[in-house]
């Protein structure tokens, strides 16, 4: 019997995947944009993947209903925040739907469309132009062509994995 055999199954269901998912560590990052009545949204993102070098193309999925994807696609414009191991706090903020967290964390406009730049709380940051979207169940998969990227952070990434928050540890 092999090691794969020993293993236990549970059938796919939200918890399970949920689960099997959260020992799959990434990168954490809040998606910004600025809303038609002109205000800033923006919440955490862990799914995230780069998708090609020519264009450069990145695909975040968003919560189908949020005001966030919302603003993406009408701005068809958005900005991903990679954040820095300094940054839990703003990632349990943008994650929690709280509507003031714009009003107590620093941020400003791109030098182009996108959206808010967390400049305080992010390593990197990309401009993207939404090219293409795909909805798939309860999210949207939205891919960006990135147009700008600003380097503002020397502090190592943040990443969430087994429902934790850590810095990236060089060995």
């Amino acid at each position: 019997m092999t090691d794969y055999e020993t293993l236990s199954a549970k059938e796919a269901g939200p918890d399970e995947f949920r689960d099997m998912m959260s020992g799959f560590p990434s990168g954490v990052s809040v998606v910004t944009a600025i809303g038609t009545d002109g205000q800033p949204r923006g919440m955490t993102c862990s799914s995230v993947c780069s998708v090609s070098l020519a264009p450069p193309t990145i695909v975040v999925c968003l919560r189908y209903g949020s005001p966030t994807l919302e603003a993406v696609l009408d701005s068809e414009t958005f900005a991903l925040n990679l954040l820095h191991s300094r940054a839990k706090s703003v990632a349990l903020l943008f994650a929690s739907g709280d509507p003031r967290r714009f009003d107590t964390t620093p941020w400003r406009s791109g030098p182009s469309a996108g959206g808010p730049h967390l400049v305080r709380d992010a390593h990197s940051i990309a401009d993207c132009a939404v090219m293409l979207t795909q909805r798939v169940g309860d999210h949207v998969a939205v891919f960006g062509r990135t147009r700008l990227i600003a380097r503002h952070q020397q502090h190592p990434p943040l990443l969430y994995g087994l429902r934790e928050f850590r810095p990236w540890a060089a060995t």
